[in-house]
């Protein structure tokens, strides 16, 4: 199908035409850009963006101007699959950009298992602040990483791919796929396919509520009884950290030195850092408790201690 290739005069044009001569451009048609499923997409990887990120204090606006010097993706794939990179922090220069995000894609090819044609994204697009490559890419690393995060399901959209020879400009529209569809599935109905299992539960009538409280307590003092602590306030108990912080290594296998956390915290600063090295400690394992504010635990709102709970009692509770 032949596209309306005036659409697209306001990209960016190479001053020398050979720079073109057999290269193709995929965009996004500007009616796909504003649909629903699309635009839900989106928001969706930048609240993951954003929740991945909280305990670094970075935060992400937008896919298309945020991502495209390294950044972000660097600190992604630190915090995801635990690795160092020798890059430097921040790129200023488009050389020293390009350079990172050589590094970054490389090393993230590696844990994809993907082979450089294999992609849909690449240096020069996402440099380039290419939508579609960013997308691609973003999708790739949640269904890689956080395989438990729902995305929007059946996103498609309409692309120009846009070819440049001897003879002329030619176009086509094809339809491409973001994420898969996903079979219907009738005890995912809840209000949001956004919530937590936590968040859901909530909405549930007081005495079922209760009865998962009652089976992730048991489950804990199941676990803190070799300590001789017991725990009956769930909220207040574990304000401070210094009994998640002691669960989490009976959990997990290892002593935590006391010089690492305040044993007796007297303020909100000492219960803060208890908390905070908890849910380090928590994603280190591969548990996905980083949309979890340390500061939601300290004031005791239950809401997010049950969800720091949760992740525990789902990863040990056949121990």
């Amino acid at each position: 199908m032949e596209a309306d290739i005036f659409e697209y005069a306001q990209e960016p044009q190479s001053e020398d035409p050979e720079f073109f001569i057999g290269e193709k451009r995929k965009l996004i048609q500007p009616t796909s850009l504003k649909d629903s499923k699309l635009i839900d997409l989106k928001e969706a990887l930048v609240d993951w963006i954003n929740s991945t990120l909280k305990p670094e204090h970075i935060v992400v606006q937008t896919l298309e101007e945020d991502l495209f010097d390294g950044l972000v993706l660097h600190h992604l794939l630190m915090r995801l699959a635990k690795v160092k990179l020798p890059v430097e922090e921040i790129a200023l220069t488009s050389a020293a950009q390009t350079h990172k995000l050589e590094v970054i894609l490389g090393q993230l090819s590696q844990h994809l298992g993907l082979e450089e044609d294999q992609t849909k994204w690449s240096v020069q697009l996402i440099h380039n602040k290419d939508l579609l490559a960013t997308v691609h890419l973003l999708v790739a690393m949640v269904k890689r990483f956080q395989p438990e995060l729902e995305l929007p399901s059946d996103v498609e959209v309409e692309v120009v791919v846009v070819e440049v020879s001897k003879n002329g400009i030619k176009s086509e529209i094809h339809k491409e796929m973001l994420t898969e569809k996903r079979s219907a599935d009738p005890d995912s109905q809840s209000n949001s396919k956004w919530d937590h299992p936590i968040d859901q539960l909530l909405r549930l009538d007081t005495s079922k509520v209760n009865t998962v409280k009652q089976a992730i307590l048991h489950f804990v003092n199941t676990n803190m009884s070799s300590l001789g602590l017991q725990v009956a306030d769930m909220g207040r108990q574990f304000a401070d950290g210094v009994i998640l912080l002691l669960l989490i290594g009976q959990l997990e296998g290892y002593f935590i030195p006391l010089h690492d956390f305040n044993l007796t915290p007297v303020n909100q600063s000492e219960m803060l850092h208890n908390v905070t090295l908890a849910l380090d400690l928590l994603i280190d394992a591969g548990m996905d408790v980083s949309s979890i504010s340390p500061q939601d635990i300290v004031s005791q709102e239950l809401q997010a201690t049950l969800k720091v709970l949760y992740a525990l009692f789902k990863k040990h509770k056949e121990k």
